[in-house]
């Protein structure tokens, strides 16, 4: 995969998403068109069931859209099958959620690993680069904590780790601040910013919280499966 300068690294044209058959189709998306370029931190917001969430599905390579083209680095995802999408999402994207997902039982370590193992990496480059992960995100020291020996936004910060330790192009994280405070979704918010700023990181973020958005340099709104509006900050 290549591409120029010009080339925004992810194109969006005419993407539809329709779920269910006849009378009891919904369409979640309605012909979306959007450009993401390499180092932007981009906000998506909207009402429950305006679509924003299918869409980052869809840039995360969990779903497909129903027509339209998503291009990634000028590639064609929508032509890729199950197993060369899992591959690309491997490769280049990582994923951050609103419930953390850590495995209970293991370690934040153990559980920042995680996508090392699938990517078949050695146990000492495993542990080396979680270690290291886990620095980026002021951790090292809780690195055998339990999720249950840690805070919820400590917990969160571990997430952040096992998405970045395989140094994805992109960061994808869907309401990262849902289930934290407001002094630690700030936290949360410098730390993904950073990563942005200092890594160069690209992140799409969910969000219905205003003032988490206001910590990205575009805000893009959708609408009934539409793009409202989009405003660079």
């Amino acid at each position: 995969m290549t591409e120029s300068a010009s080339t925004p690294l992810i194109e969006l044209r005419g993407i539809t998403k329709v779920f269910g058959t006849g009378a009891a189709a919904f369409q979640a998306l309605r012909g979306v068109d959007l450009d993401i370029h390499e180092r932007e931190f981009v906000a998506v917001m909207g009402a429950s069931g305006s679509g924003k969430s299918t869409m980052m599905n869809i840039l995360g390579c969990l779903d497909t859209p129903t027509s339209g083209s998503y291009r990634f680095r000028g590639f064609n995802v929508e032509r890729l099958d199950q197993d060369e999408r899992a591959l690309l999402r491997r490769r280049y994207l990582g994923f951050v959620f609103q419930g953390f997902n850590l495995l209970a039982r293991t370690t934040a370590l153990e559980n920042v690993e995680l996508p090392l193992v699938y990517r078949g990496d050695t146990a000492v480059k495993r542990r080396e680069r979680a270690m290291a992960a886990l620095d980026q995100v002021g951790l090292a020291p809780w690195h055998d904590h339990t999720p249950g020996e840690l805070s919820g936004g400590q917990q969160q910060r571990v997430a952040i780790a096992r998405a970045i330790v395989t140094e994805p192009q992109v960061l994808l994280a869907d309401e990262p601040t849902g289930n934290l405070d407001s002094e630690r979704s700030v936290e949360i918010m410098e730390l993904l910013s950073g990563l942005n700023r200092d890594r160069g990181m690209t992140v799409l973020m969910v969000t219905h919280e205003p003032d988490m958005a206001a910590f990205a340099s575009t805000i893009v709104k959708f609408r009934d499966g539409q793009i409202a509006s989009r405003e660079a900050r």
